[in-house]
């Protein structure tokens, strides 16, 4: 199991520059786990493709069903007391605390592609490329 960051899971079902990698880590390692949250946060990410690009409605109801699916049964709530303590310890957002909070729980790590978490929680992050290129244990 691993934790994703949502940018991640918009990766593996939207395409873009790091599609290729979200797909390979996802084969790599098919349980993927995040905090509840992730369902705004990819809420957003769909109605900003929305608006800014033109992904229609039905497209973007579709990809979230998926990511539903594809998130089932490893969704987490988050304990307040981690995220507000990662946070004093960072600059990142309690958003993004969740993430780590959670990685950190389960004793895995967070696939991330954002440059502010990877740099305050270097134990606890791992990129996309570092994570698909490093061996299997």
């Amino acid at each position: 199991m691993i934790v994703v960051d949502t940018n991640v899971i918009a990766y593996l079902l939207m395409p873009g520059v790091h599609s290729r990698a979200a797909r390979n880590a996802y084969q790599k390692e098919p349980e993927w786990a995040a905090p509840l949250l992730w369902r705004s946060e990819f809420r957003n990410v769909l109605l900003t493709t929305t608006r800014q690009r033109g992904l229609l409605r039905s497209v973007a109801l579709g990809m979230m069903e998926a990511a539903r699916t594809l998130m089932a049964g490893r969704e987490f709530e988050i304990d307040s007391s981690a995220v507000l303590e990662l946070g004093s310890r960072s600059i990142c957002s309690a958003y993004d605390c969740e993430f780590v909070a959670l990685a950190q729980e389960l004793h895995v790590k967070l696939l991330t592609e954002d440059r502010q978490i990877l740099r305050a929680f270097p134990e606890t992050t791992v990129r996309l490329r570092t994570f698909v290129h490093k061996p299997a244990v």
